[in-house]
């Protein structure tokens, strides 16, 4: 793979000007096919194979004006007792009227025929009932609905339009521009040249317009979640700077130790870029592997990220070595430019002295060699020196410091999120706030029982049996009169529980409901709702994290096998991912479950995670843990089998790519962080996981655990039994195949 790689990366710099013109039709080409192409994202959750999606299927079928998505109007007079009086019941009905003309609304209920009204007189709530699903319903009559109760609100009553209806897709706006900037300035910083950082930033961008803008040319054919495209753009910044990062740095190390232009390169994407495609296949097959748990939402958004992780590859090992064609020497800092040779052979510079790089030996400056990180005074060198040498107290204090920060994981809940996690001051918000204070948390949650009988006879025989088993079952506030279809084979039945959406009881009363009406004959009765789907969703992803987990641990330690030769350096790299995931977790759940320093993320409300989120950061997080895992333990590798005692090759290992791997990491981490700043709650706690997760994996696990372990197993981290080596494939990321050619070219 490395010879492959190291052909693609001088033949792109050569022909540089043809690599960038075709990139550029791409972004272009995609870019239209974006605008012209692009569907709407889904803000539901479907789960097939569950009780409350069969449900919502058969009223899609059955009962269309009960499938459509729903809205609750709260209305809550100046003072109590107002909607006792007919001025204040006038006020109401004018609110409940208005709300029938929003287009896409089939009807809106009388708060006073039904008895929504609050014991003290002084809330109303008025349902409304659109024709379409939640996804249907238009931008134009989104806002129709929310201004309804203007006037009313004109004369002091507070009117709050609230429901599943209200479900948008989260905007991306300036706040994750700040983790851009961040990472711009840790390129500068690490370069010590604004043309090599702009370079890398471009090229990223450029992998990340291509990936964003195929996404959602193919969302006019694919039904994709209002969370897969942000979940492609963080992970397409974040790895397509760092892919470029890690090139770019190989390439001005190349330039330092005397290589011309094209040599750099090629030796760059054959080395580095080896590393790249290793670590990125590994990000896509953890992504994709997200299929295997069968839930078409989570498999999309996986797919939809994996594509522009495969894009931020592509663009890394074609893009971005022609765009250091154009940069020259501009990629070294000023002071260091002179003494470097650039010589570019390619369709810019015929016939040049480039075309004998194969054969031309270089010396660098010995200023060149420190800015190379060839300095064993450098800063990775010395941390290696003294985690190797008090590695048992690092071990101890390394372990021990995470599983403090895990010890709240086993309490984590998981749940969708509902109205009353919703960003402060927002419709939905005030809606579920209003209705909490007037009746009940209990009103912000309400289920549906869907009576199917074979004909109107069994549906009616049915109705009074579930009826009574619903009134008996502990937590069940009210039980509203069944809602016909109009050849009376179907009914629905509402609930309204005691407790909230995401309360545990309120998770206990479902059960117990499927349970109590689970023998009744003649009819199909099933339990749905958006609290119930919400139930569905989180209990059947939680089964199917530890099959996933032990997919990802029993592919990490495959994978690195085969990279490593080892046996007991895939088995370090997999405990130590599963200490990343375990504090990730733990840190998690203290700020956004139990609301520990929930001020410092502009979190409003603690409450359960997000369903997805584990399965999710545990897909994500392996591939990016087994990144730095690669670029660091790759070079102790080589300097190992080149003749260095494993101790000293754990030093050297760190020595050359602690500087990289600290501001890939603080750029990765700049990036998630930067969607914190989003008010969307769920994409905020995905943001603020995948950052912490990061920093964990590569500060504590990767550059102190990591080389402290290595030490501690000393050469017996490199065995493999030779059965299990000869039957294993060479992947050869090294690139040892590679300098064994070029040294025998230079030879001859």
């Amino acid at each position: 793979m490395a010879t492959l790689l190291y052909r693609i990366g001088r033949g792109s710099m050569r022909r540089r000007r043809l690599v960038a013109a075709i990139w550029l039709v791409v972004l272009v080409g995609l870019g239209l096919a974006a605008a012209t192409l692009r569907g709407p994202t889904a803000s539901n959750f479907t789960m097939p194979g569950t009780e409350s999606q069969h449900a919502l299927d058969l009223l899609d079928e059955q009962f269309p004006a009960a499938a459509g998505a729903t809205g609750t109007i709260a209305v809550k007079a100046p003072s109590a007792g107002q909607l006792g009086t007919p001025e204040g019941q006038a006020v109401v009905q004018a609110v409940t009227t208005e709300a029938t003309t929003v287009p896409g609304v089939v009807g809106a209920v009388d708060p006073f025929q039904v008895g929504a009204v609050s014991p003290d007189g002084q809330y109303a709530l008025i349902q409304v009932q659109f024709g379409g699903g939640a996804d249907q319903v238009t931008d134009e009559q989104r806002e129709a609905y929310e201004r309804v109760g203007a006037e009313a609100e004109a004369q002091g009553w507070q009117v709050a339009a609230g429901g599943e209806v209200l479900n948008t897709e989260p905007e991306v706006g300036s706040t994750e521009a700040i983790g851009v900037a961040v990472a711009l300035v840790v390129l500068v910083v690490t370069f010590g040249s604004l043309v090599a950082a702009g370079m890398t930033m471009l090229n990223a961008l450029i992998g990340v317009g291509v990936g964003m803008a195929g996404l959602f040319a193919l969302s006019g054919a694919v039904e994709l979640t209002s969370t897969a495209p942000i979940l492609a753009l963080m992970l397409g910044l974040a790895v397509g700077i760092d892919y470029s990062l890690f090139i770019t740095s190989r390439y001005r190390q190349n330039l330092l130790d005397g290589l011309p232009a094209d040599e750099a390169v090629g030796r760059a994407v054959g080395t580095a870029g080896s590393a790249v495609v290793f670590a990125g296949a590994t990000v896509v097959i953890a992504l994709a592997g997200l299929a295997v748990v069968n839930i078409p939402f989570l498999t999309v958004m996986g797919l939809a990220a994996a594509g522009t992780v495969t894009i931020a590859v592509l663009v890394a090992i074609t893009l971005q070595p022609a765009l250091l064609g154009f940069a020259g020497r501009r990629v070294l800092p000023r002071r260091l430019r002179s003494s470097v040779p650039v010589a570019i052979s390619g369709d810019d510079a015929p016939g040049t002295d480039a075309h004998r790089s194969d054969v031309t030996t270089h010396r660098a400056a010995p200023e060149a060699a420190t800015i190379a990180g060839e300095d064993p005074s450098a800063f990775g060198f010395r941390w290696a020196r003294l985690v190797t040498r008090f590695r048992i107290p690092v071990i101890l204090v390394g372990v021990l410091g995470l599983g403090l920060l895990a010890l709240p994981t086993p309490d984590m809940r998981l749940a969708l999120p509902d109205a009353g996690t919703a960003p402060a001051g927002s419709a939905a918000r005030v809606s579920n706030d209003l209705i909490t204070e007037g009746f009940g948390a209990g009103f912000t949650g309400r289920l549906a029982v869907v009576v199917a009988g074979d004909d109107a006879q069994a549906t009616a025989a049915a109705i009074p049996q579930v009826t009574a088993l619903v009134q008996r079952t502990d937590n069940v506030l009210a039980v509203a009169p069944p809602q016909l279809s109009p050849d009376n084979r179907t009914a629905v039945i509402g609930v309204i529980p005691q407790t909230g959406p995401t309360d545990p009881a309120t998770e206990t009363m479902v059960h117990d409901i499927r349970a109590a009406v689970g023998g009744i004959q003649g009819a199909d009765v099933l339990l749905t709702g958006v609290t119930v789907i919400g139930i569905d969703i989180s209990e059947k992803l939680s089964d199917a994290l530890p099959i996933y987990l032990a997919l990802v641990v029993g592919l990490s330690i495959l994978l690195l096998m085969l990279v490593f030769r080892s046996l007991l350096v895939p088995v370090k790299a997999a405990l130590g991912f599963l200490l990343t995931v375990a504090a990730t977790f733990g840190i998690t759940v203290a700020v956004f479950q139990q609301g520990h320093l929930a001020d410092l993320v502009g979190l409003d409300t603690p409450g359960p995670l997000i369903s997805f989120l584990p399965i999710l950061l545990i897909g994500i997080l392996f591939g990016l843990a087994m990144d730095y895992e690669v670029f660091l333990v790759s070079r102790m590798r080589e300097d190992f089998v080149h003749g260095d005692t494993a101790h000293q090759a754990t030093i050297n290992g760190m020595g050359h790519g602690a500087r990289v791997v600290t501001a890939a990491a603080l750029i990765m981490t700049s990036v998630f962080g930067g969607f914190v700043f989003l008010d969307d709650p769920v994409i905020k706690s995905v943001g603020f996981a995948l950052a912490i997760g990061v920093a964990i994996d590569a500060f504590v696990v990767r550059m102190t655990i990591v080389p402290a372990v290595m030490s501690l197993l000393g050469k017996r981290a490199w065995w493999l039994p030779r059965w299990l080596d000869r039957a294993l494939p060479n992947v050869d990321i090294e690139g040892e195949k590679l300098r064994a050619q070029l040294h025998e070219k230079v030879s001859a």
